[in-house]
C-alpha cells in the first residue's frame, strides 16, 4: 500500500474546479488523463482519471453535484480506499498501513465475496475503523451498453472505543473491465433512522463521446437538491470508492 498524492490538494482542486470545469469540462491535474465520465441518479456526475506518477492500477474519481466538486478519492487496483477528500471544508483521509483484512477486488470476482477490515485516519485527528463485506448477488445488468454485476454490501465504521459512527447497507454494481464499483440503491444510518439513497449509473461516456468530462449532473437534480440534507450530500457517491 503506497499512500501517495500527486499534487497538493489545493492545487489539484483549483485545477479541477476552475473556470474550464465550471463551464462544463473536467480537466485533470497535469500529468493525469481523464478516462471515464459517469452520470448517475441522485444528481451527481463522476469523472475518473489516472496519473503517471501513481502505482499501476491506481485511479482517481472527482464527484460533482450542481454546486461543484464535493468529493475526491483515490483507489488502487484492488479498490482499496487509498485516500479521499471531503471538500468545503477540505478534510483528507488516508488508509492506515497494514490493514487487518484489505479490500480485494480480485477475491470478490473469483470467489463472489470479499470481507474487509481496515483503519482510516483524517488530517483533523479523527481515527476510525471500518469492517464489512461485498458479495456478488449473481445478477448482471447492462446499463448504457456496459455490463455490470450487482453486489450486496454492508459495513460499519466505529471509533477506537468501538462506538458506531456510520453504517450502510444495500446494493452496488461492479465492472470487471473498469475494476471499479458504482453506486446503487443503499441505506445510510444517520444515528436515528435509515436514509435511502439511489445513485445508480445511467450513462457512461468515454473520451471523444459527447458528455465526456461533464461537470454538471443531469439526472434527478431538481428533486434531489430540493430535499437533500447535508448528510445525503456528503454521501451522494455512496460507494465511497
Amino acid at each position: 500500500m503506497k499512500l501517495r498524492i500527486v499534487v497538493p490538494l489545493l492545487v489539484l482542486a483549483s485545477s479541477i474546479v476552475g473556470s474550464p470545469a465550471l463551464a462544463g469540462s473536467f480537466t485533470p491535474p497535469e500529468g493525469c488523463t481523464a478516462t471515464l465520465t459517469v452520470q448517475s441518479r441522485g444528481c451527481y456526475v463522476a469523472n475518473y482519471y489516472t496519473c503517471e506518477k501513481d502505482n499501476p492500477g491506481d485511479k482517481w474519481r472527482a464527484d460533482f453535484d450542481q454546486e461543484g466538486m464535493f468529493y475526491l478519492s483515490k483507489i488502487d487496483r484492488e479498490t482499496q480506499w487509498i485516500e479521499s477528500y471531503d471538500l468545503n471544508p477540505t478534510v483528507k483521509q488516508t488508509l492506515d498501513p497494514n490493514p487487518a483484512d484489505p479490500a480485494n477486488f480480485s477475491s470478490l470476482l473469483s470467489t463472489g465475496r470479499d470481507d474487509f477490515e481496515f483503519g482510516l485516519t483524517k488530517d483533523n485527528g479523527e481515527h476510525t475503523n471500518v469492517k464489512g463485506f461485498d458479495k456478488l448477488t449473481g445478477e448482471s445488468v447492462t446499463i448504457d451498453g456496459v455490463t455490470l454485476q450487482r453486489t450486496e454490501f454492508d459495513y460499519v465504521e466505529t471509533d477506537d472505543a468501538g462506538n458506531e459512527l456510520r453504517k450502510a447497507r444495500g446494493h452496488e454494481y461492479i465492472s470487471a473491465e473498469y475494476r471499479n464499483f458504482f453506486s446503487g440503491q443503499s441505506e445510510w444510518w444517520d444515528g436515528t433512522q435509515w436514509l435511502p439513497l439511489e445513485g445508480s449509473p445511467v450513462q457512461f461516456y468515454l473520451p471523444g463521446e459527447k458528455g465526456f468530462a461533464a461537470t454538471q449532473p443531469i439526472f434527478e437534480c431538481d428533486a434531489v437538491m430540493s430535499e437533500a440534507t447535508p448528510l445525503e450530500r456528503l454521501w451522494r457517491a455512496s460507494d465511497g470508492r
